[in-house]
């Protein structure tokens, strides 16, 4: 059991038998009272987020949540994955995968969270590397505007980018935000 001097940002706790991480939490202690932690916690399986306040000595359960490192193979509406240890194939739906399809490529290795033994989701790498497959031309000069063009990845995804960008460039893109943040020499 978890007290509530254990909360912090990514703690996994069980309530009315979902899983829940927190992500956001802060400590009161007000001139007169007991003290309390205001959070802000995310539901695992649907996404909802709640707030809610714990007073201080409060108990938490903690989730039963495993994370193991899989293997990205394909997608046919469902996502699936294979544990590389024990060759297990396990797939997600389009609905627990979310914005997470827009970086995923054949055999990239991710993170999929599993609780009491079904799969719930999955954590990206903070960056992944894919490759341009269609953008307008590049152009010379006009660099000082900063402006971008639109440009579609391998996957499909579609990102802004400098003007100096081509089709088959490798970029390094940004999986919290979506942003491009590099071009990769390869």
């Amino acid at each position: 059991m978890y007290e509530t001097s254990d909360i912090r940002k990514g703690l996994r706790i069980e309530m009315d038998e979902d899983p829940f991480v927190v992500v956001e939490f802060q400590f009161v202690k007000p001139g007169k009272g007991t003290a309390f932690t205001r959070t802000k916690i995310r539901n695992m399986i649907t996404g909802a987020v709640l707030d809610r306040t714990y007073k201080s000595g409060e108990k938490l359960k903690p989730a039963d949540t495993e994370d193991r490192e899989m293997q990205f193979l394909y997608s046919d509406g469902e996502f699936h994955f294979m544990d590389n240890s024990n060759y297990e194939q396990v797939s997600l739906e389009s609905s627990a995968v979310g914005d997470a399809a827009n970086y995923l490529t054949e055999n990239m290795m991710i993170q999929v969270s599993f609780f009491k033994g079904r799969s719930i989701g999955l954590s990206l790498p903070n960056f992944v590397v894919l490759e341009v497959v269609e953008t307008a031309p590049g152009e010379k000069g006009n660099t000082v505007t900063g402006a971008s063009k639109p440009a579609v990845v391998s996957t499909g995804y579609s990102v802004n980018v400098p003007l100096f960008v081509n089709e088959g460039d490798q970029l390094r893109i940004d999986t919290r935000t979506g942003e491009y943040v590099e071009r990769v020499k390869i």
